[in-house]
Parts: C-alpha cells; sequence; structure tokens
C-alpha cells in the first residue's frame, strides 16, 4: 500500500531548525492535549547554544527533530534512532469514537503552546514539500514497548493536487492534519501513526526525509473489516521512483 504520489526515497541533509515533530492528537476538534498519549523524542538541554536563536531563546536546548531517511530501520515506524524517544512512554491512551473527525498536529519543536508565529519554520520549512499520511495499527496495547511486526493499513493520505502538497496544507492550517477515523475498523487500542515527507533533496538515496509519530488510542464503537496491511519497514524501499 505505497503511496499513489510518486515518492524518491532518496538524500539529503538540511537545516536542524527545518525539521518537525509530531505532537498533538485532535478528536471531534479537541485538543487532547500536549504529548497527550504521543511517543515523541527527548531534548538535550544546554548543547544548543549559537545555533538556532528560537531553541535557545526559549531555553530548548537540542532539539531532536530530525528526519528519518533509511527505509530499512524499525526508526521508519514511530520514530527513534537520531531522535531518541522519552523513555518510558506515556501511560495516556486516546479514546476516539470510530468515524470521529480527527486530526494531528505538527509542530516545528516541543511547543506546549502549540503553534508559534514568531518562528518561520512552524510547523515545518514551507520548502519541505511532500505528502502527509495517517496509518493505524490493531495491537493488544497501545501501552507496549515493541512496535515492530505489526500490520500498518493507511487511513489518509494529502499529497500533491496539481498545485500544491499536503505540506502546504499543513502549514497553512499552522500544522493541523484533519482526516476521518473509519468507521468499519473494529474496537480496540491502536497506534496511530503519522508521517510527513519532504522531497525537497531527493535526488539519490538516501533522501527523503521521513517524519514519523506514533501516539496511543482505543477506538470505541467500532465494526468488523480487517483493513489490508503492510509492513514497517518494508512499505518502501530506496529504490522506489
Amino acid at each position: 500500500m505505497k503511496s499513489q504520489i510518486a515518492v524518491s526515497v532518496l538524500a539529503c541533509t538540511s537545516a536542524a531548525f527545518a525539521h518537525t515533530i509530531f505532537q498533538r492528537v485532535h478528536v471531534n476538534g479537541v485538543d487532547q492535549g500536549y504529548l497527550k498519549g504521543v511517543r515523541h523524542p527527548t531534548v538535550r538541554h544546554g548543547l544548543a547554544r549559537g545555533w538556532y536563536h528560537f531553541w535557545t531563546d526559549n531555553n530548548l536546548g537540542m532539539q531532536y527533530n530530525g528526519p528519518i531517511t533509511d527505509v530499512t530501520s524499525n526508526d521508519i515506524i514511530c520514530n527513534g534512532g537520531p531522535n531518541p524517544l522519552v523513555t518510558p512512554y506515556p501511560t495516556d491512551i486516546i479514546d476516539i469514537p470510530a468515524g470521529a473527525k480527527a486530526a494531528i498536529q505538527y509542530n516545528n519543536v516541543l511547543q506546549p503552546n502549540g503553534y508559534d508565529p514568531t518562528n518561520s519554520a512552524d510547523p515545518v520549512d514551507p520548502t519541505h514539500k511532500g505528502p502527509v499520511m495517517i496509518y493505524m495499527a490493531k495491537v493488544p496495547s497501545a501501552l507496549q514497548t515493541d512496535v515492530t511486526g505489526l500490520g500498518w493499513f493507511k487511513v489518509f493520505e494529502d499529497g500533491y493536487d496539481g498545485t500544491n502538497w499536503g505540506v502546504d496544507r499543513m502549514v497553512v492550517n499552522h500544522g493541523v492534519v484533519n482526516f476521518t477515523i473509519p468507521s468499519c475498523i473494529p474496537s480496540g487500542n491502536y497506534f496511530l501513526r503519522a508521517e510527513m515527507i519532504a522531497l525537497h533533496g531527493a535526488s539519490s538515496y538516501p533522501g527523503a526525509q521521513f517524519y514519523p509519530g506514533c501516539a496511543q488510542v482505543n477506538i470505541v464503537g467500532g465494526g468488523s473489516t480487517q483493513p489490508a496491511t503492510v509492513s514497517l519497514p518494508g512499505a518502501y524501499k530506496g529504490t522506489d521512483p
């Protein structure tokens, strides 16, 4: 179940301040709270002096908000690796009714107050063109630590419409991406996986920049449909056009 758009899974580097982090879930228009139920990178305070004024002026330290570029790594699932995740993981599980209007929110750095209009790279530098997607995976418990070996199904994709990319619309909407939870999927615990792909440097492998993140959710009032799934890693290859 690869993206229907042409995605070159290739490499690049860019200024660290242009990156982004998934950090909020909204349910039927209600923000569930900063980092609630979201597995997120940590912060190294005191190591960013003289690098990017937004971090230093706000005492945010080194932000682990960089991309995942190795599509064969387990880090492609829920982040981690070069962006160490905070452990233990959150103990919150967000209840979402099947069929609900939901949203995920990205911001440039970990921002308790949400969108920052003074930061031109929030939610991400607007040169980072590409799609935004949402996947889900059914799990015995959304609190389990292991995210490998799961079956992931896509519930949303915002790609290129001939003029703008999904990221363009995300930027206009201050990092918020709206989608609908399928009404037919079974009730129970899931990982909800947000994925933004930046293609501005996609000219040689590894170069597409993946910004994944996972939230812990519980679907209530669901149906009985078992969607077809893909594996992560496995859904993307470095040779994909």
